[in-house]
């Protein structure tokens, strides 16, 4: 039974990055790639032990070593999106990132012969069986487990704000979807999944966590695929909201705030703020706003009466943080528009190269 400690809640502030990108070929459409690239020519240096495939043969997901100086965070997710094109190109392929590819029809698409990968398709069946969904998981050290599930509970009104301002995935099987995030909603047909309910301390978080093993509902930990969580292997509060960004300046974005973000809460928490009483249906509600509208979505509060517009949270946020990104990532184009735009006047392959990342 592969399960977490408190223990591991040891650090404050510290960062990891994890992205998910699709393997394409040289027109930017799927191409089943893991074998070359990550069993039988694994990469060395700096990607070496932290790239690992996903679902599909298509996907892979890249980490960045910890990150113990945000102020490196730049440097290294550019680093580890370098070396992962250029380990692909030397394979033949390219990289390209969404939330979920275009071109992407998962009937026709293989799937990965990993044990945890076969098994979690039996169990799961058809919702995992057309999973080819792509996302941003931002990991932040905390140094107390009960500090970490109460960050998690309070980061949860901020997350469809979030998923709106990254939502890049309208195209799914060949079609658009009417959303801004179809990925949103593909993987929420998943088991545990979606916005968690509230934890009223850690201990509370680990016997659940303990207890969905032992009643075989998950296999371990890392099957709790909710939006947020507290890693009880990493010690950390992740963040697994956003879309996957072929623009790396957008994630760094995301990272950004997500650590400021965390480092606030925590800091709330220390002084002794009760926290945040919402309805998880009003943030389920929010998610659902995040979903179909992006950019354009407006979110019941924290109040659970007011209505606040994306462009007053990322202005509030902005100048309650001190961040910059998300005030740039809001005044450009979304992923969405930009997705959908591009495909009407140029067409699905002009639309699959602008994806890749080189």
């Amino acid at each position: 039974m592969e399960l977490g400690s408190a223990d591991a809640f040891d650090r404050m502030g510290t960062l990891g990055v994890e992205e998910e990108f699709y393997v394409v070929d040289g027109d930017g459409y799927p191409a089943s790639g893991i074998s070359d690239l990550v069993y039988d020519d694994p990469p060395e240096g700096l990607l070496g032990d932290r790239i690992d495939h996903e679902l599909f043969k298509f996907t892979v997901e890249t980490q960045t070593p910890l990150i113990e100086d945000p102020a490196d965070a730049d440097e290294l997710v550019r680093a580890v999106r370098d070396a992962l094109v250029d380990h692909a190109a030397d394979h033949g392929y390219r990289v390209a990132a969404a939330g979920l590819h275009p071109a992407a029809k998962w009937r026709e698409l293989d799937h990965a012969t990993k044990p945890r990968y076969k098994s979690q398709l039996d169990r799961i069946q058809y919702p995992q069986h057309r999973n080819t969904t792509a996302g941003l998981h931002v990991h932040v050290g905390v140094d107390d487990a009960d500090k970490a599930t109460w960050v998690a509970n309070e980061v949860r009104w901020y997350l469809p704000p979030l998923l709106a301002l990254s939502a890049n995935s309208p195209f799914w099987n060949g079609f658009d979807t009417g959303l801004s995030s179809a990925r949103a909603k593909i993987f929420e047909n998943l088991p545990n999944t979606g916005m968690p309910s509230h934890f009223a301390d850690f201990e509370a978080y680990q016997t659940f966590e303990r207890r969905m093993v032992e009643y075989g509902s998950i296999e371990d930990r890392g099957e709790l695929w909710y939006d947020v969580r507290p890693h009880t292997g990493h010690g950390t509060v992740e963040v697994r909201t956003p879309d996957a960004q072929s623009d790396p300046d957008v994630t760094l974005a995301f990272v950004e705030y997500v650590h400021a973000l965390v480092l606030e809460l925590a800091e709330r928490y220390e002084d002794g703020e009760s926290g945040t009483e919402i309805r998880r249906e009003l943030l389920d509600e929010n998610k659902w706003r995040a979903t179909r509208h992006g950019h354009d979505a407006s979110f019941v509060g924290t109040d659970g009466e007011s209505v606040v517009s994306l462009e007053q949270f990322v202005t509030r946020e902005s100048d309650r943080l001190g961040v910059s990104g998300l005030r740039d990532v809001f005044d450009a184009e979304s992923g969405a528009t930009r997705q959908r735009r591009v495909r009407e006047e140029s067409g699905v392959e002009t639309l699959c190269e602008r994806l890749c990342l080189d």
